[in-house]
């Protein structure tokens, strides 16, 4: 993930932790990040090891001491809530080219670089988890994004629609959103797009979702959205761009990727399912 994202370097660290060490970097990843701003002393209690234990783990991870993971701790917690105002005030890298050639050159290496890295940064295991529960027939999907991700909910979304049934997106109206919700089941399958500013509703579904027996899948950055605590699969992308705006150029790669691997997983049954979508279409005029 990308560098100074302490819960990714923790999880990528995880093999060669001792198994000690490993109790503490579980506790840290169940209430991350608030849990690393806790004492030495509550991290080891509740992680049931020894002081040292918790000071050897942070020095594994490359920090001098306690308090110097957690000044990087703090660090990226001010990168992660950072809004386009924020980061408009901080661009300097933007105005060293403004040319339309300059900009077109450091698009492609922003762009062509975020991609890379995200794709190949997800574990294989969890992109199969997500194809398998959007390919998964007996479930119901939901879709439900945020201020700008709602159009890459929309566009995931579609695609699915025309693969298979039972995928809906969350509706906006307070009472249909509620009624959507109150139905939540084992059955369902909510995917949620939450990146940095994070809504606090986003979380709340999750955490409905989970509770009512279902599965979330979470679409976010490499900071990590608060819903992923409640998430079966968290597929987190860069958002580098050229703007103050985050890119969700390499969340629409994700995207991408995702709907080829539903498309093998559902085989014949897809292409029947789009082979009729495509009929009903034409019956009615729309193609």
């Amino acid at each position: 993930m990308a560098p100074g994202t302490l819960a990714d370097d923790i999880r990528l660290r995880l093999g060669d932790l001792t198994p000690a060490e490993r109790k503490v970097a579980w506790v840290l990843l169940a209430a991350y990040p608030s849990s690393g701003f806790e004492t030495v002393a509550t991290l080891a209690g509740r992680a049931a090891v020894s002081a040292p234990t918790v000071l050897r783990f942070v020095s594994r991870l490359g920090y001098r001491g306690f308090p110097d993971f957690q000044a990087a701790l703090r660090a990226e917690l001010e990168e992660r809530n950072a809004s386009p105002l924020t980061l408009y005030e901080a661009a300097e890298e933007s105005a060293a080219d403004g040319s339309p050639a300059g900009l077109m050159a450091r698009s492609s290496r922003l762009f062509t670089s975020a991609v890379a890295q995200t794709l190949a940064e997800i574990p294989a295991a969890d992109l199969e988890s997500a194809v398998a529960l959007l390919a998964d027939r007996k479930k119901r999907i939901t879709l439900v994004g945020g201020r700008f991700t709602h159009l890459i909910a929309q566009y995931l979304g579609l695609h699915l629609m025309q693969l298979r049934d039972d995928v809906r997106f969350l509706p906006e109206r307070d009472v249909e959103r509620t009624a959507a919700l109150a139905q939540l089941t084992r059955r369902d399958v909510v995917v949620v797009f939450d990146y940095r500013r994070y809504e606090r509703d986003q979380l709340a579904i999750a955490q409905l979702t989970k509770d009512s027996g279902g599965k979330v899948v979470v679409f976010t950055d490499t900071w990590l959205s608060p819903a992923g605590a409640h998430a079966h699969v968290v597929l987190p992308s860069r958002v580098a761009a050229p703007s103050p705006y985050d890119s969700l150029v390499p969340t629409l790669a994700v995207v991408e990727t995702v709907v080829a691997g539903v498309i093998t997983a559902l085989g014949d049954d897809g292409l029947r399912h789009m082979r009729h979508s495509e009929s009903t279409a034409g019956r009615i005029g729309l193609v």
